[in-house]
């Protein structure tokens, strides 16, 4: 048997799993997301089929996430970016609690290069 298979069968989810908690930690901390988006890149290589669609969803939720915020502090100047704001934090969480969700069914997240939620 050799080292991938080891490494594929013996994950369960839980890197996945701290990567999305460390996301949504971020609300109080500001600095774990990158400590997930980093994770996330690194354990992509080794991960089973299932299992990339997640460290995919949280590289896609990350980067896109900071567009959002960029194109939502640039519009508080004509007020609609406070309300764009409050959405991307809703969508940031429910990508996440989604991810969590499937992770937990043990089932890859479905297309998680969309840009909604």
């Amino acid at each position: 048997m050799s080292d991938n298979a080891l490494t594929t069968t013996s994950d369960n989810g839980g890197k996945a799993t701290a990567i999305y908690i460390l996301y949504l930690a971020g609300f109080v901390t500001g600095i774990t997301p990158l400590i997930g988006l980093i994770m996330a890149y690194v354990f992509q290589d080794d991960a089973p089929e299932w299992l990339l669609s997640h460290y995919r969803n949280a590289i896609h939720v990350f980067w896109k996430g900071c567009l959002y915020i960029i194109i939502s502090l640039v519009l508080t100047v004509i007020i609609i970016g406070a309300f764009m704001l409050l959405v991307q934090m809703i969508w940031f969480i429910v990508r996440c609690v989604k991810g969590l969700h499937y992770i937990s069914q043990g089932k890859p997240y479905p297309n998680p290069q969309s840009w909604g939620f």
